[in-house]
């Protein structure tokens, strides 16, 4: 049975919490009572490992433990695609739950006046973890709704092409390909290998890419096939100084290893927050550079008055305020584990699967364990066996869930563990995948 968010004994001030998450503050007042008490178990656990470096808090499995502990996800799957999308907290679930009973008190009430202005606060901390002013930053779907919002918005004409690579994302693929049909815009596409010797060789090959007529570069932060990291920066200084827009595709980056917007000197970023930040299913964050904003139009029309107000980008009609509140408790378990000690867990976990494996016969990696290039997600390939029938074979003798890979220039199947998965979990996986590899599937 649900309690009625306004029969709670210790009614919480929802203001007080979203100004808290906007102005960085830890812990004031939660969404409830179950919300902060889940929080102060987190910043507990937090604490007692404050004294570690985060390579050394990566390697603690009693603080990890208390992690997985914040999750409420199934133990009878050993959920290895997280790079889809995340679980989130039970903490954001049940933020998420509550606002959604409270807006259905009057909702065209409840939703508009009271919980719907709320979400400028969460703007604000969204805002605070990228480093960019809340001015700049829209709070979307997701990244595709992002990321498309910056190549349909852009005014191009005929003949003028828009420069990626053969390993982004196909939904932005098909979103430039429509712009070809309907303007003749031209998408241009360039290679690098899978893995690159260095982050030399990205760059070199979107530099061969430019022509006098590139107007525009899609570059994927974190390539979603691989987990590839990307020398953003770079590329973004290049681009500038030929005066080609650049848009970052930033879904498996963002809240995924820490950095913010002044390392990578981008104009325009779009994120998924369901991956990495395990905010609601069906939230994203676009950041637009205030002086560009004018310039790009929103998907959905929106008022004149709004030509350089970021929120025109978030005119979709009526939608929930519940997910966008939740966002909140999302972002406060973020900072309650640390960013750089949660970068350091998910590489960890990473090297600890793909260091055991690397080694057998008939493996490959698709994907470099250099810590420049990856983080928490790589791409296996066991030569000889297609990826599908290792998913289905994983999944259906094992209860192990994985993701196939099937790209013209590689294959394999992409691994991405969690903070809550556990080295047991990952111990079962690699002896899975010994046996494939030493034996195939037939054994």
């Amino acid at each position: 049975m649900h309690d009625h968010p306004r029969s709670q004994k210790h009614e919480i001030d929802r203001r007080e919490f979203l100004a808290n998450v906007g102005k960085g503050i830890g812990l004031a007042t939660l969404s409830s009572a179950t919300v902060a008490s889940l929080f102060q178990e987190v910043q507990a656990a937090s604490s007692r490992i404050s004294h570690l470096s985060p390579s050394d808090a990566a390697t603690d499995e009693d603080f990890w433990f208390d992690i997985q502990r914040a999750f409420s996800s199934t133990r009878s799957i050993i959920n290895l695609n997280n790079g889809g999308v995340s679980p989130s907290p039970r903490m954001v679930t049940e933020a998420f739950v509550r606002y959604t009973w409270e807006q259905e008190d009057v909702p065209a009430y409840t939703m508009w006046q009271i919980l719907e202005p709320q979400s400028e606060n969460v703007r604000a901390g969204l805002a605070g973890l990228f480093g960019c002013d809340p001015e700049e930053l829209a709070i979307v779907r997701n990244a595709s709704e992002a990321l498309e919002i910056c190549l349909l918005g852009l005014d191009l004409k005929q003949g003028d092409e828009i420069l990626t690579t053969t390993q982004d994302y196909p939904r932005m693929l098909t979103t430039i390909r429509q712009r070809e049909l309907r303007e003749g815009i031209v998408l241009k596409q360039v290679k690098y290998p899978a893995p690159p010797k260095s982050l030399q060789e990205i760059y070199d090959a979107f530099e061969r890419g430019i022509s006098s007529r590139t107007r525009a570069i899609l570059v994927s932060h974190a390539v979603f096939l691989t987990g590839q990291i990307t020398p953003v920066r770079a590329i973004c200084e290049l681009a500038r100084s030929r005066n080609i827009e650049c848009i970052v595709d930033g879904a498996h980056s963002f809240a995924h290893f820490d950095f913010a917007r002044s390392d990578l000197q981008c104009d325009y970023f779009g994120a998924s927050l369901h991956k990495w930040l395990y905010a609601p299913k069906g939230t994203g964050v676009l950041f637009v550079k205030r002086e560009k904003i004018e310039k790009i139009w929103p998907l959905m029309a929106a008022e004149k008055a709004q030509r350089d107000n970021i929120r025109k980008f978030e005119e979709i009609g009526t939608h929930s305020a519940a997910m966008r509140l939740a966002i909140g408790e999302a972002v406060l378990f973020h900072k309650g584990i640390g960013p750089k000690r949660k970068e350091a867990r998910l590489r960890y976990l990473r090297n600890y699967w793909a260091e055991r494996l690397a080694g057998l016969p008939n493996v490959r990696f698709h994907t470099s364990l250099e810590k420049d290039q990856s983080c928490g997600i790589a791409l296996v390939e066991v030569t000889g066996v297609d990826p599908s029938e290792i998913v289905a074979h994983l999944m259906n003798k094992h209860k192990i869930f994985t993701v196939a890979i099937a790209h013209e220039e590689f294959k394999g199947i992409r691994v991405t563990p969690n903070v809550y998965t556990s080295l047991a979990e990952l111990d079962r996986f690699c002896e899975v995948m010994e046996t494939i590899a030493r034996k195939g599937l037939k054994n």
